[in-house]
């Protein structure tokens, strides 16, 4: 029996992006109201075996989630601004690098600087990493909340909830209509903010094993673990969504799943009916993919 596959994605400016098994799928909202639609095969390396080995995938997912998403972010926002101006792979190769540089100075850096500054009123390295854990959630939390203000960021948190609910009604067994997709949730278990979260505690952890060594060497410690703790909280996510039913995981679950109300918010019709075109097309190609191939037929002539 084939194992269940989980479809995941994200919004996008005007629209969303669909990971299906074979490829991925980016649908937006074009200015005169109309929606476009770019297909895109998935590369060996996201749908190999070794997507499938644990912790190596979440480095790969990690990965995956960085390429992938500004490649869609790309679309959308060159789909906007027409062929007038498009925006071109050194531009992508140069957006993810200043991202994932800010993001490591804003989320691991900072925190560990700010920490260091009131050092001497932490007697051991534990007390340390726990303050560093704190100021960092709370430099995450508050990051949320402040974008979240953001009009443009708003629309970009309306397509997210727009997404979560279509995968939600697909999961349940609903047709990919708006009327089914409206009534369910917003939230939802494999969640990238949920996913940052437990990046987030899990950090703390990992860091209170190294202790409190000099500070090069918890600068180095922050940047090098980067991917060891993507990975550990990748296994924790799909562990939770494999489990979701139980107690226990259900707790743990809980905080991520409300911080997921600072990057969703409920989506009008025309948003929803974009989040089931997207994921439809991924359902589509996923199916045809999979379909066997026609019988040849053996062609004779009468003597």
């Amino acid at each position: 029996m084939a194992k269940k596959f989980y479809y995941g994605g994200q919004a996008v400016i005007e629209g969303v992006m669909m990971r299906g098994k074979k490829a991925m799928v980016t649908a937006v909202r074009q200015p005169d109201g109309t929606i476009t639609m770019e297909t895109k095969i998935l590369a060996g390396l996201y749908t190999g075996k070794w997507r499938k080995v644990p912790l190596v995938r979440g480095v790969i997912a990690l990965i995956e989630s960085m390429t992938l998403g500004l490649q869609s972010l790309m679309y959308s926002a060159n789909v906007l601004l027409g062929e007038e101006k498009q925006y071109t792979k050194p531009a992508l190769w140069g957006m993810m690098a200043v991202a994932f540089s800010m993001a490591i100075g804003l989320f691991f850096l900072l925190p560990l600087f700010i920490t260091g500054l009131i050092n001497q009123y932490l007697g051991s390295s534990l007390l340390f990493n726990l303050v560093e854990g704190v100021i960092r959630l709370g430099i995450f939390i508050g990051y949320l909340r402040l974008v979240g203000l953001m009009p443009d960021i708003k629309r970009v948190f309306s397509y997210h909830g727009a997404e979560h609910k279509s995968i939600n009604a697909m999961e349940h067994g609903e047709e990919l209509a708006v009327a089914n997709v409206k009534k369910y949730s917003t939230a939802h278990v494999r969640c990238g903010t949920s996913f940052m979260f437990s990046v987030m505690v899990i950090a703390i952890l990992v860091f209170s094993l190294i202790g409190k060594p000099s500070l090069a060497i918890m600068i180095a410690s922050r940047v090098l673990l980067i991917p060891l703790i993507a990975a550990i909280g990748y296994e924790f996510t799909f562990f939770g969504a494999n489990h979701v039913k139980n107690p226990l995981v259900k707790l743990t679950l809980a905080p991520g799943l409300l911080i997921q109300k600072l990057t969703t918010s409920e989506p009008d019709d025309s948003q929803i009916e974009v989040a089931c075109a997207a994921l439809r097309q991924a359902s589509r190609v996923d199916t045809e993919a999979e379909a066997p191939a026609p019988a040849a037929t053996l062609v004779t002539s009468a003597a």
